[in-house]
């Protein structure tokens, strides 16, 4: 059977890799990685998002990290809360102790003592589940900053196995400075050593026989039994399909495609990323990746630090931070300019502490349309819509904006997977 995969981000090439049979990948762009992509910028590397490569699934961790090959090293993760002019470990309810005795008090307080009725939305589910103390200090407000979107217009497909429970026991731990440990499958995690998150990309497409980039895919038709994929000017002919593009992309190309099903993905909400990297003249590297900000005049939700990863993504002597923005065009925030943002970072990560102005030597802004899938109080009935109409033209779904699931790396490569070995099976 030949197949044909539309888009050579890390679902698509991975399906390649998987798939028994002959197939072909096609990517609109020159280069292949979609949103797991490095930037380079005098002597600086950074990614589009903080990826670092972790699992529980052992197949899938063993996967890349197998695939990466000498090109790798393992770390264990020393994330940080920025609360309150202190650093807590991450995630925040495994270290109560460290917050100032009142708040201590009052999220453990609210954690024992919570009995709320059964949520219908994030923000309910967020008093439900950690109290109002924690709820009101963190869940919310990080929450409302990543999603750009008010929690109580959240829905709650998403939340679990993403938010782990946090067992009572636990919790009081955390209270009396005991140490505990959440999202332990994140604890250690794998990084390339050279190339950032990129290199991941590269590895697994030297193992891909047959990819063709530039293709930017315009139109597919039914014809003959045949799958014809054209881009204005070639055509490729395939017995299956399977779409790891943005469900709106695909739905532009194919023909006849109901109102009804237009109108569920006009209701289809996602966030855009824009990071802005800032480098500075330092003596030590950082001991933290990522420290996660609540604060609401900040308009950046995380802070990743890339000479974590030592002299391959930074210049010797110097630190590089990555501020991470998720907008939405008309917000206001989407609309600012390079320079406007970069302003807005340096003042605000001098304020709280963490840079002198006069110590900035580089900067960079890089933005990306595609970032977040945000499940909204409407994402179940639209998606069904469109996923009911794709499936009975016989089209295969597979990754983060082509199945519109919230999907971490390995979930991609678990999707593209489980897709390889089913239409193996036929």
């Amino acid at each position: 059977m030949r197949l044909g995969i539309l888009g050579g981000g890390l679902t698509g090439l991975s399906l390649a890799y998987f798939y028994d049979g002959e197939c072909e990948v096609l990517e609109g762009a020159d280069v292949c990685g979609g949103l797991c992509k490095t930037v380079r910028k005098a002597g600086y590397l950074y990614d589009y998002g903080g990826h670092i490569i972790f699992s529980r699934d052992e197949e899938i961790l063993g996967f890349m990290a197998g695939i990466l090959g000498e090109n790798k090293a393992r770390y264990r993760r020393n994330n940080r809360i920025w609360f309150k002019g202190r650093f807590l470990k991450y995630p925040f309810e495994n270290d109560l102790a460290s917050l100032p005795t009142e708040d201590t008090y009052d999220c453990l307080y609210h954690f024992i003592t919570r009995k709320y009725p059964e949520p219908r939305n994030f923000k309910e589910w967020c008093y439900y589940r950690f109290g109002k103390g924690m709820a009101e200090r963190y869940m919310i407000p990080y929450n409302e900053k990543i999603w750009n979107i008010e929690t109580e217009k959240m829905g709650l497909e998403w939340v679990a196995g993403r938010i782990p429970d946090s067992p009572l026991e636990d919790v009081i731990k955390s209270a009396l400075g005991i140490e505990t440990e959440g999202y332990t499958h994140q604890l250690y995690f794998y990084y390339p050593k050279r190339g950032g998150i990129e290199a991941l990309i590269h590895a697994i497409e030297e193992k891909v026989e047959r990819v063709e980039k530039g293709f930017c895919v315009r139109r597919i038709v039914r014809r003959n039994g045949e799958w014809i994929v054209s881009d204005g000017g070639r055509e490729r002919a395939y017995d299956r399909i399977v779409s790891t593009m943005p469900i709106f992309n695909l739905l532009d190309v194919l023909e006849d495609v109901p109102e009804k099903v237009r109108t569920a993905a006009a209701g289809l909400r996602y966030n855009s990323l824009i990071c802005v990297m800032v480098a500075v003249r330092s003596g030590e590297p950082s001991d933290k990746f990522a420290v996660y900000f609540p604060q609401r005049e900040l308009l950046f939700h995380r802070v990743c630090f890339y000479d974590y990863f030592g002299s391959s993504c930074v210049p010797q002597g110097r630190s590089s931070l990555v501020a991470e923005i998720t907008v939405n065009e008309g917000d206001g925030v989407c609309e600012m300019s390079d320079g406007e943002l970069v302003d807005h970072v340096v003042a605000g990560l001098e304020r709280e502490g963490f840079i002198r102005r006069g110590d900035v030597c580089e900067t960079d802004v890089a933005r990306r349309r595609y970032a977040y899938v945000v499940n909204d109080l409407n994402y179940s009935k639209n998606t069904k819509v469109i996923r009911e109409f794709v499936r009975e033209r016989g089209i295969v779904l597979c990754g983060r904006f082509s199945e519109w699931k919230y999907l971490n790396m390995d979930a991609c490569i678990h999707s593209a997977r489980e897709t390889a070995r089913s239409l193996v099976r036929g």
